[in-house]
């Protein structure tokens, strides 16, 4: 091999991946590169370079390479051995990924602590936290096991490490939602909660010798009626092995907050007991409340765990509700089932676990208690935290902290489809014709701003103030935006909102429609001449077409309709249909008020759908899989359990796009 400082006789520059594959090559034409590192590849000894042709090339960016689009991570001037340049091969060409943007309601970051049982010497459990929660001890105490996102933002897997940080393993990498492990007695395998497979949740067990998994609540007499819910939640071994509980909302409704009126559901939980083969099926909490997050006492004849009124699981994930909502821990005597009462009062009380001193411990979630709570006493952590696990010992506790400070914009996110690069985007984004990105600024202020598909050259267009600005859209033309300013949500029921129109640039602002009734969702006809939007009022409900010239006005629906999304084509318009009480589905009718479709029949709920450019596919979110965690466990969060899909414009090939254990929803796709 030529020694680095000699001079070769052929400069050849290759085009690597980041898992520095070598994906192309060609000879080195450019001045003087700027050196930084010796690497080593394919027997070749490499020189890391960032300069070409006073191009800058930066880890991950996209570059053309004879007129083909590459992504690279690296550009390396090789230093072959003499001889050796017409024996390098070029491999095939990385072309660049499409991207999919998307928003994503939940934490931005989570991080595992370790303490006393008393809350002193709070400590990371790891030096470098990968958007960790959900841990548990193992019988031992040898091992803690958690679930985490290093592996990619939304990616949820199990993990396990020792309570002083080393020997960290990875126990699942399947793309599925993985989460909530329990270690069984013996430390041979983990029950955790899956939706692998079947695409909701599911009990499973991994055999951690073996590795060999196995479905413990897929069998048919446990899953339930499969038109309604029929999650399976927080495994919990029994301390002689011989018995699973866990938490399920099988067999109950799909019913939404506010007595049914509301969008978001409710969840209703039953506490279930099974053996390890699946058998042996039975419920031992009464029916029509929420009871959730079981725990066996050491001497396995009780299991502890919290409930709370089916309508207070809204209340119980909102921040504005939660410190409002009262909740009680009990037990149950699995051979008397004899009920005991731990706790009363008010305050929401979750995630009890039995204590070696005869108390119970369990997680304050709101109010100016809120913290590490024990029965026999007032609690001694007061923090934000979540999640508590004590160790069987009852010396320690571990439990995450959550950050939900605004995540950045193009953020890169965990793919599961590998054709695909998805990156976080702020709401409502609309992309026009000639590649500029406009979302509602709900991070910040509910405004509007402008930028590159990359979230550069950001432009504040409109501030909202005394309102929201929501689902900006483009004019085909690439000139004018249309949105929504007003009360919108909640806030609609006391506030107006009307149809606003600006330049480009921000300009020339005017209204289209008046605050009453209340209208918003704006969405533009392929030929620029046309808006469509929804009106809801106590006498207008439905999708209105507003003529841009003369401001007449055509009203196409009149049921209780929302999002409409006109495909660029303009064939057709689809938008989000209540019916049936409170079912929410996708719908598409043709600009005429004729050929009206039900696109989407899943009892949960289905809506902001939007068309991808061809007009051949709709990406819409859907409730369909159900809950990925017991609802009153969730913070700051509406519909935790949305999924991303696509389909085809008549509703065929639905495929997930998204399994993540937040509410995924709003994409948009970007051509590389």
């Amino acid at each position: 091999m030529r020694k680095a400082h000699e001079q070769p006789s052929i400069g050849v520059l290759l085009f690597a991946n980041k898992e520095d594959k070598v994906v192309e090559y060609a000879p080195h034409l450019s001045g003087r590169p700027l050196f930084k590192k010796k690497l080593r590849l394919r027997g070749h000894t490499l020189t890391r370079m960032y300069c070409v042709r006073r191009l800058q090339v930066r880890k991950l960016r996209l570059f053309t390479l004879h007129g083909v689009p590459v992504w690279i991570s690296v550009l390396y001037f090789v230093l072959p051995m003499q001889g050796q340049e017409a024996k390098l091969k070029a491999t095939s060409v990385a072309l660049a990924k499409p991207v999919m943007l998307m928003n994503r309601i939940g934490p931005s970051a989570s991080e595992l602590f370790l303490a006393n049982a008393d809350g002193t010497g709070e400590h990371p459990l790891l030096a470098t936290s990968g958007f960790d929660y959900h841990a548990s001890y193992s019988a031992d105490q040898r091992w803690i096991v958690f679930t985490s996102e290093r592996n990619g933002s939304g990616q949820a897997d199990i993990y396990r490490v020792h309570p002083d940080g080393t020997a960290l393993e990875r126990l699942t990498d399947d793309p599925a939602f993985d989460d909530q492990a329990a270690p069984s007695p013996d430390a041979r395998e983990i029950a955790f909660v899956s939706s692998r497979v079947t695409h909701t949740t599911n009990v499973w067990i991994l055999n951690l010798k073996t590795r060999k998994l196995r479905n413990l609540t897929g069998g048919a007499g446990t899953q339930g009626d499969p038109t309604k819910p029929h999650g399976f939640f927080h495994p919990s071994w029994s301390p002689d092995g011989k018995w699973i509980a866990f938490s399920s909302d099988r067999n109950t409704q799909w019913r939404g907050h506010n007595d049914g009126a509301g969008w978001e559901h409710t969840q209703e939980l039953g506490i279930y007991l099974i053996q390890p083969d699946g058998s042996g099926l039975k419920r031992i909490s009464h029916p029509g409340i929420c009871a959730g997050s079981p725990k066996w006492s050491a001497d396995g004849q009780e299991v502890v765990f919290y409930e709370i009124p089916v309508e207070d699981t809204w209340g119980a994930r909102r921040p504005n509700l939660a410190s409002k909502v009262t909740s009680q821990i009990v037990s149950v005597n699995v051979a008397t089932g004899k009920r005991t009462e731990r706790t009363s009062g008010p305050g929401l009380k979750l995630v009890p676990q039995f204590l070696p001193s005869g108390s119970v411990g369990y997680l304050a979630k709101a109010g100016p208690t809120a913290g590490l709570a024990y029965t026999t006493g007032t609690p001694v952590l007061n923090a934000a935290v979540r999640s508590p696990a004590w160790s069987p010992d009852g010396k320690t506790v571990i439990y995450e902290k959550v950050d939900f400070s605004a995540r950045p914009q193009n953020q890169l996110l965990f793919s599961w489809d590998s054709q695909y690069e998805y990156r976080y985007t702020d709401v409502f984004p609309n992309l026009s014709k000639d590649g500029r990105l406009v979302v509602t600024d709900k991070n910040a202020d509910s405004g509007i701003s402008t930028m590159n598909p990359d979230g550069s050259d950001k432009q504040k267009l409109y501030r909202a103030v005394g309102g929201s600005a929501f689902m900006p859209t483009w004019s085909p033309d690439g000139q004018w935006i249309a949105f929504g300013f007003g009360g919108y949500l909640q806030a609609r029921k006391t506030n107006g909102a009307k149809i606003m129109v600006m330049r480009r640039d921000g300009t020339a602002l005017h209204d289209v429609t008046e605050e009453m009734p209340n209208s918003g969702f704006p969405s533009w006809s392929p030929d620029s001449k046309q808006i469509v939007y929804r009106v809801w009022g106590s006498k207008d409900e439905g999708l209105r077409i507003q003529n841009v010239e003369d401001h007449t006005v055509k009203v196409l629906t009149k049921d209780y309709d929302n999002l409409p999304f006109w495909s660029p084509d303009g064939s057709l318009i689809s938008f989000t249909r209540k019916h049936d009480g409170n079912n929410f589905d996708i719908y598409t009718i043709r600009p005429d008020g004729s050929d009206l479709r039900q696109l989407t029949t899943s009892p949960a709920n289905d809506a902001h759908a939007m068309w991808t450019g061809d007009s051949k596919h709709l990406v819409w979110s859907s409730g369909m899989y159900g809950f990925r965690n017991e609802a009153a466990l969730y913070d700051n969060t509406f519909q935790p359990y949305g999924s991303i899909f696509i389909m085809d414009a008549d509703g065929s090939n639905k495929r997930q796009l998204t399994d993540s254990p937040w509410e995924d929803a709003m994409a948009v796709f970007i051509k590389p």
